[in-house]
């Protein structure tokens, strides 16, 4: 009896064993195991080895017993008790495929493993699963080529291998899956070009390669899919044309070809679309005219022209489209007059047509269209009198008209827009004064008048518009006082006034807008001092009070505006010194020429290589600047004496030094000598000096430094921070590298000096493709400082700042740099051991390569976390994205990091910092209304993304939401973060 209980087991393990010992069993060997009874549990037995292997096992702990078709996760079995589907998406799966034996699993049909952790290449073993009809693996971490075994899976319906890491080049044999109607690839690394064997698959749907690096053109034979409906060949590297042939794709109702290199002209052919919804041909090199047989495709939905090359005059035959929502044609060089009847259809949403050559007045189509939410037309040659033309649109939140030849009085009819956000008409003729009822466009953020010929007064009734945060109208000839209901407007980040007739005293309650960024008064008649209370601006980075009848003292306090970058205060009368100017260490321009001002330039970077321009014509400055008389000095004797006390008092302080520096060069040089050991064992650290000590792959010593930037000289500086300048200096190696001279450095005590060294050797280990490589530090008595790898594009803060920089800093790349930053910070606090917590996430410390790969930078205060006590610390990081938990406790734990990073990620899309848009906890649950309503905040420099593009901007910012929560716990981790933008398409 034993003998016949024990016979299925040893039949069990001795097939088995012949399964795993088998490298390659080919299908009729699975196939005999069909007929067996024991297909479950040899089906149960290779799905419970594969999950041994996998990290986080616990999430499939339904997998128990002998088979699969118990209600396990994700498994699904046919009649014959056989597995058939395996459906694991989005349960958070680390490891592999490779010791998922396919061979015993002969029957499944589906195998869905996307939006998980996996990593490591596609086994070629899975074409052994012949039976197969739907393969998802999109949305992990896999890399390698495609297997070409993949192709012998010859019933496969649906390929789905986007947003991976994969590489290489697409199997020429792909051709081979005749049976194929959908194909994804798209957000890969695949390079080469795409194999002409695409044109075999004549039953496919849908064809998605884009994000991925191919050159050439697009093969010829795609445009001969007749089965088409869907073609997304977007952010690739395609050159060539669209040939006349794309009339073969009547099916195609979705055609992305967005962010290529093609060139020519738009063949006459693509009428023949007749299907055609979606028409996405933006940043490419197109040249020609529209062909008037786009008239025919009456289907269109959404056309996206801009940045192109495209000139003339469009046809007359776009006034036909009825169900167009959505029109871009920004950025190309389209002549004549806009379509008269663009929104006959009554359902336009989006109208953009920025730089470009039309003229003409605007059509009263536009005028009158209440469904129209947005409207750009910036910077064409656009005529006529806008005064009574616009009617009251109730959908309306953005307007460009500025850079055109538009006059007129400004309608009141702008103040019954209820949902206006944005008024831009700069550059314009428009005359009249501002009328009073735009102080019932309660929802105004930015209204930009400036360069036109505006007379009158300032209204008062501006001061109603609390949402304020740009209020432009300089360049003007507005007269009287500056209304103190200015003062009211809280959220005002720019206020810029200048180049007016403005007259009276500056009104000292301007320094209570908490928000304060830019404020710009010059170039008008304002008289009197500079109120005492400038000096407690909170964030002020830009101050312009040039130009007026100012005098008296610059403020003693202008030393409390950390924050502040540019300050002029030319051509006023201001008498006095500058000593209040010494603590500005953040200032990079200044211009205090045409004062009554004297006495020696403070002793800051911004005064070291100063222009003569921007000190000229002053009573009695002195100082190191060619063009002013050298400061005087005491005499010789008085010299002498004086030295002669400080050699009494140093000495003895001097011998105490040594010798406790001597300690401290012992710890340092153990550590060092330790690290050195580590990396490069027969590397020699250079000793002379008792405190240069350094580690940088064994090689690179204090001397190279200071030579390369001759002593930290300012030519060399790029940038500076709370924590100290950085310099680009070049080695003699060649290798140029950034170097962060340290404005204080840790204690000398040994203690503090262990914790020091202990962080930064924690961080020279981190290897990760978005956090700047920290190559080494150094600990002197004379400079301190941490040396990182140099990153050309600099600081996404400087790109953000910069307008061209701006728009070339584009939509696909700034969802990248926020996925990147995600992923460094994602990395830090879970693959790292101990986790760091960074403490500064902002844009000034988010670097950018030549190729807007973000690197997170800039870990002076970096934090590893100790499991086992409390991690608490004096404050750190900068002012508006630092957690709000830090104003009363100063614990340290991963989530501050993450209200960083979502105050950074709305700043990217924003393209300034979100201060008005920072969400509370009691304002999660109306994510969904906030995310719908986003256009309107997004960066106005760059034209609004298109579908799917915009979908995701949405998503994000969704996910944003969540990481502003004010209560800590609430918030998500960087790992829930990473995957919920991994999981975006």
């Amino acid at each position: 009896m034993l003998s016949v209980k024990l016979q299925p087991c040893w039949i069990l393990v001795i097939m088995s064993f012949l399964a795993f010992s088998m490298p390659s069993p080919s299908y009729a060997t699975t196939a005999s195991f069909a007929n067996s009874s024991t297909l479950q549990s040899i089906e149960a037995n290779a799905l419970l080895k594969w999950k041994s292997t996998l990290n986080n096992q616990t999430l499939l702990s339904s997998w128990i017993g002998d088979s699969a078709c118990n209600n396990w996760l994700g498994i699904s079995c046919d009649k014959a008790k056989s597995v058939s589907a395996i459906n694991l998406t989005n349960v958070g799966l680390r490891g592999t495929l490779q010791s998922l034996n396919f061979s015993l699993l002969p029957n499944i049909a589906t195998l869905n493993l996307s939006l998980n952790f996996f990593n490591g290449s596609i086994p070629p073993q899975i074409g052994v699963l012949s039976k197969l009809s739907l393969l998802d693996l999109s949305h992990n971490y896999l890399f390698g080529n495609i297997p070409s075994e993949i192709t012998q899976l010859t019933n496969l319906r649906f390929l789905y291998l986007a947003n991976n890491f994969l590489n290489g080049s697409i199997p020429h044999e792909i051709g081979s899956l005749r049976d194929l109607r959908e194909l994804n690839v798209g957000t890969n690394e695949f390079f080469g070009n795409i194999p002409h064997e695409i044109g075999k698959l004549g039953k496919i749907n849908y064809l998605s390669v884009g994000g991925n690096h191919f050159n050439g053109s697009i093969p010829h034979e795609v445009w001969n899919l007749r089965t088409l409906d869907t073609l997304y060949f977007q952010d690739c590297y395609f050159t060539g044309y669209i040939p006349k042939e794309i009339g073969n794709l009547v099916n195609l109702e979705l055609l992305i070809l967005s962010n290529n290199s093609l060139s020519g002209s738009i063949p006459q052919e693509i009428g023949k679309l007749s299907n055609l919804r979606y028409l996405l041909l933006e940043l490419n090199n197109f040249t020609g005219s529209i062909p008037t047989s786009i008239g025919n495709l009456s289907n269109l939905i959404e056309i996206a022209l801009l940045s192109n090359k495209f000139n003339g005059n469009l046809p007359t035959e776009m006034n036909r489209f009825t169900n167009l929502e959505f029109l871009s044609l920004d950025f190309n060089h389209f002549t004549g007059n806009l379509p008269h009847n663009v929104c006959f259809s009554g359902v336009l949403v989006n109208f953009t047509a920025t730089d470009n050559y039309f003229t003409g007045p605007i059509p009263k189509s536009l005028k009158n269209c209440t469904s129209l939410r947005r409207l750009r037309l910036d910077n064409n040659q656009l005529t006529g009198n806008i005064t009574n033309d616009f009617g009251i649109l109730p959908n309306l939140y953005y307007v460009g008209l500025s850079e055109n030849n538009l006059y007129g009085h400004l309608s009141p009819n702008w103040g019954k827009c209820k949902k206006l956000q944005t008024l831009r008409i700069f550059n314009n003729k428009l005359s009249g004064g501002i009328p009073l009822e735009l102080g019932e466009a309660t929802n105004l953020h930015v209204l930009d008048l400036s360069s036109n010929h505006l007379t009158g007064k300032i209204p008062e009734e501006l001061g109603n518009l609390i949402l304020m945060n740009g209020l432009l109208i300089s360049n003007n000839h507005l007269l009287g006082n500056v209304p103190g209901q200015i003062a009211s407007l809280h959220e005002l980040e720019t206020l810029e006034l200048a180049a007016n007739n403005l007259i009276g005293f500056i009104i000292k309650q301007l320094a209570t807008l908490p928000k304060l960024l830019h404020l710009n008064l010059s170039r008008n008649k304002f008289k009197g001092n500079i109120p005492l209370e400038f000096g407690q601006f909170k964030v002020l980075e830009s101050l312009d009070l040039g130009g007026n009848f100012l005098d008296g003292t610059i403020p003693s306090g202008f030393g409390q505006l950390k924050y502040l970058e540019m300050l002029n205060l030319s051509h006023n009368n201001l008498s006095g010194d500058l000593s209040s100017l010494d603590d500005m260490l953040s200032l990079s321009t200044v211009d205090i020429s045409y004062n009554k001002l004297e006495g020696p330039l403070p002793d800051i970077h911004v005064f070291h290589n100063i222009s003569i321009e921007y000190l000229r014509n002053n009573k009695d400055l002195c100082g190191k600047v060619s063009g002013l008389e050298p400061c005087p000095t005491s005499n010789d004797k008085s010299q002498n004496h004086k030295k002669n006390n400080v050699i009494l008092v140093v000495l003895p302080l001097t011998c105490g030094i040594l010798l406790v520096a001597l300690i401290v060069f012992l710890v340092s040089y153990h550590f060092c000598q330790t690290s050195d050991r580590k990396q490069n064992p027969i590397a020699s650290v250079q000793t002379q000096d008792l405190f240069a000590i350094w580690s940088f792959d064994g090689k690179i010593v204090y001397e190279n430094i200071i030579e390369a930037t001759e002593e930290f000289d300012d030519k060399y500086l790029i940038g500076v921070g709370g924590q100290g300048c950085v310099y680009k200096a070049e080695l003699p190696s060649g290798q140029i590298v950034a170097v962060k001279k340290l404005h204080s450095v840790p204690s000398r005590e040994a203690s503090n000096l262990k914790a020091f060294t202990s962080e930064v050797k924690a961080l020279t280990e981190i290897r990760h493709r978005n956090i700047v490589k920290l190559c080494g530090f150094c600990l002197h008595s004379r400079f301190s400082f941490l040396v990182y790898e140099f990153l050309e594009k600099g600081s996404l803060k400087k790109i953000l700042e910069d307008d061209e920089e701006a728009i070339e800093f584009n939509w696909n790349t700034r969802v990248n740099v926020i996925t990147g930053v995600a992923n460094a910070l994602c990395y830090m606090h879970h693959n790292c051991s101990p986790p760091i917590v960074h403490r500064d996430i902002s844009s000034k410390n988010i670097l950018l390569d030549l190729e807007y790969v973000a690197h997170v930078s800039d870990f002076g205060t970096a934090k590893l976390l100790n499991p086992d006590s409390t991690n608490w610390t004096s404050f750190v990081g900068t002012f508006g994205y630092a957690a709000p938990e830090l104003a009363y406790t100063m614990e340290v734990n991963e989530k501050c990091d993450v209200y960083s990073f979502g105050i950074l990620v709305l700043e990217i899309l924003f393209g300034k910092h979100p201060r008005d848009f920072v969400i509370s906890s009691t304002a999660l649950t109306s994510c969904e209304v906030m995310a719908s309503t986003i256009d309107d905040k997004l960066d106005q420099r760059l034209p609004l993304p298109i579908k799917p593009l915009i979908q995701k901007v949405e998503s994000i910012v969704k996910i944003t939401s969540t990481c502003l929560i004010e209560r800590a716990c609430f918030r998500p981790t960087m790992e829930q973060v990473a995957k919920e933008l991994t999981m975006l398409d």
